[in-house]
């Protein structure tokens, strides 16, 4: 078989087995089941499903050795196995394991050894990469077989995914009951987004507080936005001038940019931005950071002082909280519509951008607030 045909009979069988675990081991099935479903990283459980697939496929492979650096006839590459057939494979499905490859994770990069038990695997949570490098030394000693232990896998993950898309399901079907009510004021708004802003791990959500706003009022200021680029793009990487990049409409050449800091911006952080508006001579005529944090007197003014040395492009730093209320007060008569495009947004994010948990806590906080109302 092919390694897709040998995904698909894997996906099959574990759908057939969708209610009861397929493995009679307790500790085995308890090893699975946390890999699976450790969401602070998404890393192992990848790293483990491709080399099932690169067992399955070779047999005569041991799983330990997904690094062809490693030498000798049983070790292969588990990265063209996960890249090849798994991102396929886990998109058809939706299954929730990160969209990209786990070789490229800064533990399991430039690795030349085995995969052993001995050899700790620096990352975190340390349980995580533990119990995986267990699981693969289990098939490797047979005390389990590779296409039992991978069908226990996917359902997991079937599982998984199924729960996600029911409590989504259930926040939003409470949300479509309080439709109809008052709308929430501006500065409910305020307070629901701020709360979000405090969750842990939201770092991307400022970029969505200022997509939104170009979202519904963009054609009324005659501008767009760019496709947002990926949470974790560099800008040198992409060519990206900014995380938020504004032109007017019919024009793709960026004349604001906004660059989005979860702490106090720097004078270097301005230097930064001038070298990029040079690259770009007479293309930027604003460049916004804007910050969660407190906007320090000092390296304000040193951004205001570089106005004329820069030719006309101005350089700000702004409050996210603050961009946030004067837009929602500005645009008082669409505060809704932004409501529901920072929601839009938020959910469709990719979930290594914003965790399922910071999309559940996003619907259950509006929630909370619209009941209030």
């Amino acid at each position: 078989m092919t390694p897709e045909e040998i995904l698909e009979k894997i996906q099959c069988l574990a759908t057939e087995n969708l209610n009861a675990s397929v493995i009679t081991e307790s500790k085995i099935r308890e090893r699975v089941d946390y890999v699976c479903r450790c969401m602070s990283n998404r890393a192992g459980v990848r790293l483990l499903m491709s080399c099932l697939l690169g067992k399955l496929d070779k047999p005569h492979v041991d799983p330990r050795k997904p690094y062809t650096e490693i030498g000798g006839a049983d070790s292969f590459s588990g990265r063209t196995y996960d890249e090849r057939y798994l991102t396929k494979f886990i998109n058809e499905h939706r299954l929730p394991v990160n969209p990209t490859t786990a070789f490229l994770t800064p533990t399991l990069r430039n690795i030349d050894h085995p995969l052993t038990t001995d050899r700790e695997l620096v990352g975190r949570p340390r349980d995580l990469y533990k119990k995986t490098l267990e699981l693969l030394e289990d098939v490797a000693l047979q005390r389990i077989k590779a296409d039992v232990l991978f069908v226990e896998t996917v359902r997991v993950l079937i599982l998984l995914r199924d729960e996600k898309q029911a409590r989504m399901a259930s926040l939003l079907s409470a949300l479509e009951r309080t439709e109809g009510a008052l709308p929430l004021a501006s500065e409910a708004i305020v307070t629901l987004i701020s709360q979000h802003l405090a969750c842990k791990n939201a770092s991307r959500l400022p970029v969505l507080v200022v997509a939104a706003a170009y979202e519904v009022a963009g054609a009324r200021l005659s501008e767009s936005m760019l496709p947002l680029n990926s949470h974790n793009a560099a800008d040198l990487q992409t060519g990206s001038l900014g995380d938020v990049e504004i032109c007017l409409i019919g024009d793709d050449s960026v004349v604001t940019a906004y660059e989005m800091k979860m702490k106090r911006v720097t004078q270097g952080d301005i230097d930064v931005a001038v070298a990029k508006i040079v690259r770009y001579p007479n293309k930027i005529q604003n460049y916004l950071f804007i910050t969660t944090d407190v906007i320090d007197p000092i390296v304000a003014e040193y951004a205001t002082t570089l106005y004329e040395k820069m030719d006309g492009t101005e350089i700000f730093i702004l409050d996210c909280i603050g961009f946030l209320r004067h837009f929602l007060h500005l645009f008082h008569r669409i505060r809704t519509d932004y409501l529901n495009a920072y929601q839009t947004f938020v959910l469709n994010e990719p979930d290594s951008a914003i965790s399922q948990t910071l999309k559940e806590a996003f619907l259950a906080l509006r929630q909370a607030a619209e009941s209030d109302e």
